[in-house]
């Protein structure tokens, strides 16, 4: 995931707005209760959703320019949007109290229920303390957009925004053990700022849980699954159990492998130092397939040298016409020019191939608007989040993607991912308000990785991508290791977030130790630490998008779990027959009619109920992913025997 994916969650509930990462929000002014004091629920339900759709645009809007646009003017509309969106949204929650017992329709329980249950940022009752909330979520969330590592503070040349730091660490092969270091840590000082402003953001939205008749913002957030909070919590350790010895697997391989190429430094007490797995967070390992690669020789699978390529070729192409139509070479402000040109040209031939496989299934193309409003590129003039993120703009049919989109295997995936969030819009717009979500939010990042996994040689080789597919022992367990350095590398870090914030949320993990613990927990699941002392000082989880973003990030760890159930399932639906990992549904209608219709449900019923239209179970399965890994699993049991595997994890954690 591109992680995937995010997005200021400040305003109305996620229930009402699934944004792919990101959520949004409604504004307006609430109607005084008093006016309707008569309503049946039904008229309650639907006036909520009349006016919720109503006051969306403008609130999305504001969110738009906020990501896009960043500087003060921004986000002061941002930020009273915001603030405009969660006093209605409260208002509808202490209205909808007076239908409290009531015998209510199927679909009206529901919409209460969302209502309530939606809210990823729970609006305190006092005034002044929602206004200050929403000004710190925006100021949070800019300052993160915004961020760069500046080594000389009096030379702004000097500074590296995240796209520049990103290359860095991307490049293992070629860059040293301290320019990894030194980057790594670079980006990580723009959060240090965050911390105090991040205390009082936690304090000001347990105030507005409470308000709720929560415990706190964590007991919330684990309430929207419809089972309860504490069987949410162990079904996730339940699932995280069944995969765990998978990923144990990968981790010993890395390790040891890292230890190959730099020595004692390859690990940090049994643990994979941070700044060594070619991405920020430790999240994604991808950028490692140089040095973990299974079979050298194979039919290559990088498909960044092609992408590279034809970005490359639209360049010349475009310097020809130049010249042709000048009658010179071009200047070096033209060249630069030029070659924005060539990005965004590629960067949209990567969404229009993205596109036809969604196509393929018999899903609508992307509406014109997309085409003229999306942001495919880093603008030159202005600061942006460069997080990949996919925007319902209205609630019917004005769909975006915010990406700032590279030539290179991590934005092609992502893309892949972005557009599973766009096509689930386009499929339930036509649902009440408070039905426009996925039937949980892992299913929402689910649904476009579930299209990567169908991403295989055969289907890049068609592209033109790769080099024809190679049938041997050798080419499967390379493949697989491809996609495991995206999908299993994640899974532990998608449990990790939330578990710190749940502690942070219900007090056990108290202000003074906020590093620690994010770092205990990180040894914990990931088996990753860091290569220098992180003290007190520094604000590391403000470094992850998702943090300042307030983006709960579970739903990230489910979508790793469903989205190989769902592939399962469409792979069953297109009448493959066959090993899991060869299957592509590409071009199947009937598995493209299957996942149309989930996607058309929204979030009308449990999840329990889509799941199980789908998949024919109610139940979430991490089996599937072990069925799919079973050949690279076996593989790195055999190269792991005899090597030094595990970690010893902090005390307590």
């Amino acid at each position: 995931m591109k992680p995937q994916r995010a997005l200021l969650a400040l305003a109305v509930a996620a229930s009402l707005i699934a944004v792919a990462g990101c959520n949004q929000s409604g504004g307006g002014t609430a109607t005084t209760g008093s006016d309707h004091a008569n309503e049946t629920a039904d008229q309650f339900v639907a006036r909520v959703n009349k006016e919720m759709r109503a006051d969306y645009i403008e609130s999305t809007a504001a969110q738009w320019l906020s990501e896009t646009y960043i500087n003060d003017d921004s986000q002061v509309l941002a930020s009273k949007a915001n603030e405009r969106a969660l006093v209605k949204l409260g208002e509808y929650v202490e209205e909808a109290k007076r239908f409290d017992g009531q015998q209510l329709s199927p679909d009206t329980a529901r919409s209460l229920q969302l209502l309530r249950l939606g809210i990823t940022v729970p609006p305190p009752k006092n005034a002044e303390h929602l206004a200050e909330l929403t000004q710190l979520g925006t100021k949070l969330n800019g300052e993160y957009g915004a961020g760069k590592f500046c080594p000389d503070a009096n030379n702004p040349a000097t500074c590296q925004d995240i796209g520049q730091i990103e290359d860095v660490l991307a490049d293992t092969a070629h860059k040293s053990y301290d320019e990894q270091l030194r980057a790594w840590e670079g980006w990580h000082t723009i959060s240090v700022p965050m911390r105090q402003d991040y205390r009082r953001f936690v304090e000001l939205s347990n105030e507005g849980a409470r308000d709720q008749g929560f415990a706190n913002t964590g007991e919330l957030w684990r309430s929207g699954y419809d089972m309860k909070p504490a069987d949410f919590q162990a079904e996730t350790d339940r699932l995280w159990g069944q995969v765990k010895p998978l990923y144990d697997q990968l981790q010993c391989y890395t390790k040891n492998k890292l230890v190959e190429k730099y020595g004692e430094q390859g690990e940090v007490r049994g643990m994979i130092p941070a700044h060594l797995t070619g991405n920020l967070w430790q999240q994604d390992w991808s950028n490692l397939w140089p040095l973990l690669q299974p079979y050298d020789g194979v039919a290559k699978l990088d498909i960044t040298a092609a992408l590279q390529k034809q970005r490359n070729e639209k360049y010349v192409a475009l310097v020809a016409e130049f010249i042709k139509a000048n009658g010179h070479d071009p200047s070096a402000n033209d060249s630069i020019e030029i070659g924005r040109a060539a990005d965004l040209a590629q960067a949209k031939a990567m969404v229009r191939e993205a596109e036809s496989f969604y196509v393929s299934l018999g899903m609508p193309k992307l509406p014109d608007s997309f085409w003229d409003k999306a942001q495919f590129i880093q603008p030159r003039d202005r600061d942006v989040v460069c997080h990949a993120s996919a925007w319902p703009m209205t609630m019917d049919g004005d769909v975006r993607i915010k990406m700032c989109i590279k030539p290179d295997e991590d934005s092609y995936t992502t893309i892949y991912h972005e557009l599973g969030h766009v096509y689930y819009y386009l499929a339930y717009q036509k649902s009440p308000a408070l039905f426009q979500n996925g039937a949980n939010d892992g299913f929402h990042e689910a649904i476009g990785d579930t299209i990567v996994l169908s991403m295989t040689p055969e289907y890049l080789n068609s592209l033109g991508l790769v080099d024809k597919p190679t049938v041997s022992n050798e080419a499967v367990i390379n493949d697989q290791m491809r996609m495991a350095l995206a999908k299993v590398s994640f899974l532990p870090f998608g449990l990790m977030i939330d578990r710190w914030r749940w502690g942070v949320f219900d007090g056990s993990i108290k202000p003074e130790n906020y590093n620690q613990a994010w770092w205990d927990l990180k040894a914990k699941y990931q088996g990753v630490a860091p290569a220098t002392a992180r003290g007190e000082n520094f604000f590391d989880p403000g470094a992850k998008y998702h943090v300042p973003g307030n983006t709960p990030y579970t739903r990230y760890f489910l979508s790793h779990i469903l989205q190989f159930q769902f592939y399962k399932s469409l792979c069953d639906a297109s009448g493959f027959k066959g090993p899991l990992y060869q299957c592509s549904f590409f071009k199947s209608p009937e598995a493209g009619q299957r996942y149309s219709a989930m996607l058309a449900k929204g979030a009308s019923q449990p999840w329990q109920q889509t799941m199980k239209e789908l998949t024919g179970s109610e139940q979430l399965d991490g089996s599937a992913v072990l069925e799919y890994f079973a050949p690279l699993k076996s593989w790195l049991e055999t190269q792991n025997k005899g090597k030094t595997c595990g970690w010893e994890p902090p005390k307590g954690v």
